[in-house]
């Protein structure tokens, strides 16, 4: 009988050949997801010095960010899409903007914390005429912002190296309005104590326009949850609570608009912010206005 192929010694050293081949493919592709894996991850761009604590430009997924103290971890402050630069990345940043739903075209927004100047560069194109004050405690944050982040200061975008209380107490003192007051000084476990109080918001109401608006970043999971929910409350009555990941308070100086004046102006703005990754349904979605922390908790105050 004719030997079978199978049992060739040249058949034998194609087989293991084969079986060696495929083994070093696969390795190869290992070190190939490895490596990409590598690339994918956390690269440090800058590190900027500051007295408060150093702030790191990071590039990751195709986002440029910024963050405080560490490479890694949860307290982004700001991020772009490098593709898309006008893309909000963060969901808190889109619900501060949907704001405009109550407000369509204030004149001037005060923003207390400056961060990647996500959200005064966006409103800058938003709203054409408006003037956008910005008011940032660490020069370090300003430089990064400027150098790494595309913010420009300008005629109708004005930066001020301030603490965010000391500014609206001047403000208020000199009888100077806003239309729109947005709070955004939120690191990744705190928002500075004087900032939380009944008197600091008292300062901040009284710096609005009759129909202005106040817009604040902060925490949907906190121990002050409902203590600041009541702080709120006692200064400006009702307001909106929206939430993704963070929350967003909407208040009003004078009475809430109804939820038909929200949707016709949120479908006025469908066109203007889908460059920015709104979906004005998605956003008005998120309005609500129920009073969901306990009523009798203690207001927080200066003397606290």
């Amino acid at each position: 009988m004719k030997p079978s192929n199978s049992n060739r010694p040249g058949s034998r050293r194609s087989r293991y050949a084969a079986v060696l081949g495929c083994a070093l493919a696969a390795c190869a592709a290992a070190l190939a997801t490895y490596s990409l894996s590598m690339a994918s991850g956390p690269r440090l761009i800058h590190t900027e010095p500051s007295r408060f604590a150093p702030v790191l430009v990071i590039e990751e997924y195709g986002e440029r960010c910024l963050n405080f103290t560490e490479i890694q971890g949860n307290g982004r402050q700001t991020c772009f899409d490098l593709d898309e630069p006008d893309k909000m990345v963060f969901a808190y940043t889109r619900m501060m903007t949907s704001a405009l739903f109550l407000k369509p075209e204030p004149r001037n927004v005060l923003i207390v914390g400056l961060g990647g100047a996500t959200i005064p560069m966006a409103l800058e194109k938003i709203l054409p005429d408006a003037v956008i004050d910005t008011v940032e405690i660490d020069p370090s944050v300003v430089r990064v912002a400027e150098r790494y982040f595309g913010y420009r200061q300008g005629p109708r975008q004005r930066l001020f190296v301030d603490d965010g209380r000391a500014f609206v107490e001047h403000a208020h003192g000199e009888g100077r309005q806003y239309d729109m007051v947005m709070l955004d000084a939120f690191d990744v476990d705190y928002i500075p104590a004087h900032l939380l109080t009944r008197e600091f918001l008292q300062h901040v109401r009284a710096i609005l326009s009759p129909d202005g608006i106040l817009v604040a970043n902060t925490f949907t999971n906190s121990r002050m949850y409902d203590q600041e929910s009541a702080t709120y409350a006692a200064v400006f009555g009702d307001f909106f609570n929206l939430r993704s990941g963070n929350r967003v308070i909407i208040a009003a100086k004078g009475r809430l608009p109804d939820d038909e004046t929200l949707e016709r102006n949120a479908a006025s703005f469908a066109d203007t912010l889908t460059p920015f990754g709104m979906d004005v349904k998605q956003a008005l979605g998120r309005f609500s206005r129920e009073r969901d922390w306990d009523e009798n908790a203690q207001v927080l105050t200066d003397a606290d």
